[in-house]
């Protein structure tokens, strides 16, 4: 019986245990989207490190018949998550966009464009003038996720008031439509809408204060919340809701 098989850069989103020493794990690869597989003994003390979420490796996958689960076989590459082992904040960030990304992600639908993004994110997150200042890594992370939303068909509509027009003074984002709101058109509605940071906007541009990522995490945790995973019954991944709590507590 001919068996199907293909190779592929991959990153490692999450790691499973299956049995005693295997793991089904999951990739998101360049061109075949987020993909899971059966790693044997990827538990085991030699494999184990291959699997770690947030890897980057060349992967190799073969089954009997196209929608089976598979095997993997792993060669690694580089390990963005041993890179951060010493800087907790930035590792937050990193374990975030992987469980978003893991729990967002139809199976098997190639993003070849957000492998990219994610790629470039965790590489940004090594890279210490980025990261000694959670502005700048934590506006990286909220323009991911704007971009996430947008790859799955949800693109927030930031470049024009939706009530007037105008492309200045846009301040908020309404909940029910996606669409930027002026300052002058949304103050008889501010307690309606979200906030919406100058910086997820602007292309390049750092958020000013640990305060305003915030404010882009919870703009883009709701529609995250909205479209992805409510209609799911599901909820935002915990590692999101820790990021969320160690860019609150440098605020403090």
């Amino acid at each position: 019986m001919p068996t199907m098989d293909w190779s592929d850069d991959a990153i490692v989103l999450s790691a499973r245990r299956h049995g005693e020493t295997s793991a089904i794990v999951t990739l998101l690869t360049r061109a075949r989207g987020a993909h899971a597989g059966l790693v044997k003994g990827g538990f085991s003390k030699r494999t184990r490190p291959t699997v770690e979420p947030g890897n980057r490796v060349h992967a190799s996958w073969r089954a009997r018949l196209a929608d089976h689960l598979g095997h993997y076989h792993l060669e690694a590459i580089h390990s963005h998550g041993a890179q951060l082992l010493d800087a907790p904040d930035r590792l937050a960030g990193l374990s975030a966009a992987l469980a978003v990304c893991a729990a967002a992600l139809p199976e098997r639908e190639p993003h070849p464009a957000l492998y990219e993004v994610l790629g470039a994110f965790l590489e940004a997150l090594e890279n210490d003038e980025i990261g000694r200042r959670v502005e700048a890594w934590g506006s990286l992370y909220v323009k991911f996720e704007v971009g996430l939303l947008q790859e799955l068909g949800f693109r927030l509509d930031l470049d024009h008031c939706a009530a007037t027009g105008a492309t200045e003074g846009l301040v908020w984002v309404s909940p029910k439509s996606g669409r930027a709101v002026s300052r002058e058109a949304g103050i008889p509605y501010e307690n309606q809408l979200l906030a919406l940071p100058a910086f997820v906007r602007e292309e390049g541009a750092v958020a000013q204060s640990p305060g305003d990522v915030l404010q882009g995490l919870k703009l883009t945790g709701y529609f995250l919340e909205r479209h992805l995973f409510a209609p799911h019954d599901q909820h935002l991944p915990q590692a999101r809701a820790r990021l969320v709590e160690r860019v609150l507590a440098s605020t403090a």
